[in-house]
């Protein structure tokens, strides 16, 4: 059996590392068309000829290139995560917790809202046919267009801070949860909500000992992508504010800058941010399903 288990480890290992391979490699070459342009105009102004060694040297090692080599963006991370200390507002770590505490909090908010409003659009014919129309009317409003909306009204009544960007936040995360709840909770199979019936269960007996473990699976699926839109609705919070704090805001002086590399940095580190945090969702996931005696694939 751990034979089997490390094979199978081993089999999923192999293809994630050629993808990632095949990105890389994809970014170089990427990396050395898009800069090239910069590359020649400075060899004609100097009088020289690049040849095509020449030419991958010039273009991978840009101060400003348009788009950056992966070696140069993963200097960048290690310079503003290793060799500063994390208070500094030049940290990396710094500014990613800004950021990872408005996520929290709203993907906290969200969920909560979420899980609350499909109990309730489940329960209640009403319910279903007056607000699930809107919860899915909601996301059709970009959010680049709400939230400067969101941050000024709040600013007019004296809220900043943490809560506008957790509220933008909130917005993208609650719906994912919502939609995916309300289909766990209509999960299960109608004679065993008869049965229920029959052993003269309550709604709220029903709910708990019923509907609710028949939609964790639904639960963790959605709660891994509203974590991430999470993430992505912080960023978003940040960049309307001009916080000087935040993974959005270190994007924000990069491109008033013209410092790309800072910028990928950021992202990279956005990414880093939002893996962890699935990562998190699916380890809780496990530690539910081991709790109540099952096993997720």
């Amino acid at each position: 059996m751990r034979g089997a288990a490390g094979g199978m480890r081993q089999s999923a290992v192999v293809p994630v590392l050629t993808v990632v391979a095949a990105i890389v490699v994809l970014w170089y070459g990427l990396a050395v068309v898009l800069n090239a342009q910069w590359a020649h105009d400075q060899a004609a102004r100097d009088g020289r000829t690049l040849g095509a060694r020449a030419l991958v040297v010039e273009t991978l090692g840009q101060e400003r290139p348009k788009l950056p080599a992966p070696h140069q963006v993963v200097a960048e991370l290690w310079k503003t995560t290793a060799t500063v200390p994390v208070s500094s507002k030049r940290s990396l770590v710094y500014h990613a917790w800004v950021t990872l505490a408005a996520t929290l909090a709203g993907f906290g908010l969200g969920a909560g809202l979420g899980v609350v409003l499909a109990a309730l659009i489940v329960h209640g014919r009403t319910m279903d046919a007056s607000v699930m129309p809107w919860v899915i009317a909601s996301q059709t409003v970009p959010i680049l267009a709400i939230a400067p909306m969101i941050i000024v009204v709040l600013n007019s009544v004296g809220v900043t801070g943490l809560l506008p960007k957790a509220i933008i936040s909130m917005y993208l995360s609650f719906f994912p949860v919502v939609v995916g709840m309300v289909q766990g909770l209509r999960s299960p199979e109608p004679m065993l909500l008869d049965q229920m019936r029959t052993w003269n269960a309550s709604r709220w007996q029903v709910f708990l000992r019923l509907r609710w473990p028949a939609a964790l699976p639904w639960l963790f699926a959605s709660l891994k992508v509203a974590v991430a839109a999470s993430l992505v609705g912080a960023i978003i919070g940040e960049l309307p504010t001009g916080a000087v704090a935040g993974l959005g805001a270190r994007m924000l002086s990069g491109s008033y800058y013209g410092q790309t590399v800072q910028i990928w940095a950021a992202l990279v580190m956005a990414s880093i941010c939002a893996a962890g945090l699935v990562g998190l969702v699916a380890l809780v996931e496990r530690l539910a399903f081991a709790a109540m005696g099952g096993r997720r694939t």
